[in-house]
């Protein structure tokens, strides 16, 4: 799914009828449904989705193709996405997750620190999730200008100055 772009998820049923819970991670979060059709992973497509209303860190929508409840539980979790070519342009300092994700982390020195297994954010701002060479645990890089001088997605590299001791272990 190299030229999609994960927008949102489903999570779960809202009511009785078919309403979802839509999860969105577009930077305007109603702009989700600018960019149907949206698709699964599996492939399923759905080509129309009307917002309904907004609970807590969800909006509720009415998805085509979902009617029953228990159709909506069933695509609890399912992530959706868009073709880049939808998707608005980026400014040079701001990236889609999908282009980090894999992209080999180097300290200012060259030396390789592992490769971006995620993006996250608990509300603080991103932590770029790092996988050492060796398969030890996890680090959690901030992914700011201080942390994170330079992405650059051409050579597919990042070079980071991560805060000291956090990749000693």
């Amino acid at each position: 799914m190299g030229d999609m772009i994960c927008v949102g998820r489903l999570a779960g049923a809202f009511g009785v009828r078919g309403e979802v819970r839509l999860k969105s991670f577009c930077a305007d979060p109603e702009a989700i449904v600018d960019y149907v059709p949206l698709s699964t992973a599996d492939g399923r497509e759905f080509r129309q989705i009307v917002l309904t209303g907004q609970g807590s860190g969800a909006y509720t929508a009415r998805v085509d193709g979902i009617t029953t409840k228990e159709e909506a539980d069933a695509l609890k979790g399912a992530d959706l996405f868009a073709p880049r070519d939808r998707l608005p342009a980026l400014p040079d300092d701001e990236y889609y997750h999908a282009d980090l994700i894999g992209l080999a982390v180097h300290d200012t020195g060259g030396a390789l620190l592992g490769t971006v297994r995620a993006v996250l954010n608990h509300g603080a701002g991103d932590l770029l999730e790092v996988l050492p060479p060796h398969g030890q645990a996890t680090v959690l890089l901030p992914f700011t200008l201080a942390a994170v001088p330079t992405v650059d997605l051409a050579a597919g590299r990042i070079v980071a100055d991560p805060p000291e001791g956090l990749f000693e272990g």
